[in-house]
């Protein structure tokens, strides 16, 4: 039994892992997402709250591969999938951490 990895799991964490790039952080809509999910709720219903989906969606996604935001991989991932902040990320300034990161791995390149 434990010689396989789930398919979902796997398959969940390639959708997540197209967004691993810096590219997909945006400080501003991070910190606003991290503030959404302080209470679990559906996927899309977070996004549409902080703004255009097609602007959220990537920046969730990424802080979901980063797992500040968390929910249960081993279901298909939908916009229905109830996400959450990781129990770690009660401080926002976190992200502000994050994002000096990845300017400063950006400067490497």
């Amino acid at each position: 039994m434990w010689d396989r990895l789930d398919g979902v799991v796997v398959n969940n964490q390639r959708w997540l892992a197209g967004y691993r790039h810096p590219r997909c952080f945006d400080e501003p809509v991070a910190a606003r997402l991290l503030e959404v999910f302080q209470l679990p709720r559906p996927l899309m219903e977070g996004a549409e709250l902080v703004g255009d989906p097609l602007g959220t969606l990537p920046v969730l996604y990424h802080l979901m591969w980063r797992q500040l935001l968390v929910a249960d991989l081993s279901v298909v991932l939908s916009h229905r999938t109830v996400v959450r902040c990781a129990p770690p990320v009660a401080n926002l300034a976190r992200v502000a951490n994050l994002a000096d990161e990845w300017a400063a791995a950006g400067d490497r390149s």
